[in-house]
């Protein structure tokens, strides 16, 4: 079915614009940070982030056209926009050992965050324990106003998490 990408295209050091592009999702597509289009191949923008005082920083690669957002007690109080991407797109630039972690409930997530601001830029996912949860709001000169936002009903995570996986990632 023909639909329309949006790709945020760097334009300089975190500074980016949105362009439309037609395609279809079969021969458009997002692998390990390099996009096929119907056009070619180019690679995914980069994206650098971290904590408030700058102890814990990142990079991740990727299309960035959709975030996600939790009504559940962490993420409400935490304020986090969610970007779930490959380990592989994701490259933290602080030693592991900076890091501090907070586990839960079922202990699966793995917040982390700064030790010294105690701000949460990125996080293991319960959703998706394979893959690395950004918080858009922690991306360097990233303008959130540009993103599709889902919601997700969170407070009732066993209920919900299933139907929201296939509606986020059909196959």
């Amino acid at each position: 079915m023909p639909g329309l990408c949006l790709f945020a295209m760097r334009k300089g050091p975190f500074e980016f614009s949105r362009r439309r592009l037609d395609c279809s999702f079969d021969r458009c597509r997002l692998d390990l940070g390099l996009i096929t289009t119907m056009a070619g191949p180019i690679e995914a923008p980069r994206f650098r982030g971290g904590c408030h005082c700058g102890r814990v920083a990142y990079e991740a690669r990727g299309m960035l056209g959709r975030a996600e957002q939790c009504n559940c007690s962490i993420c409400t109080k935490k304020g986090y926009l969610h970007w779930i991407i490959p380990r592989e797109n994701f490259r933290l630039l602080t030693p592991h050992e900076d890091l501090a972690t907070y586990t839960f409930n079922t202990g699966v997530a793995k917040h982390h965050f700064c030790p010294r601001c105690g701000v949460a830029p990125f996080y293991v996912p319960r959703s998706d324990p394979d893959k690395i949860d950004v918080n858009v709001r922690c991306l360097e000169g990233f303008d959130i106003s540009a993103l599709r936002l889902d919601h997700f009903d969170g407070r009732n995570w066993e209920a919900n998490i299933a139907g929201y996986k296939a509606k986020r990632d059909p196959r």
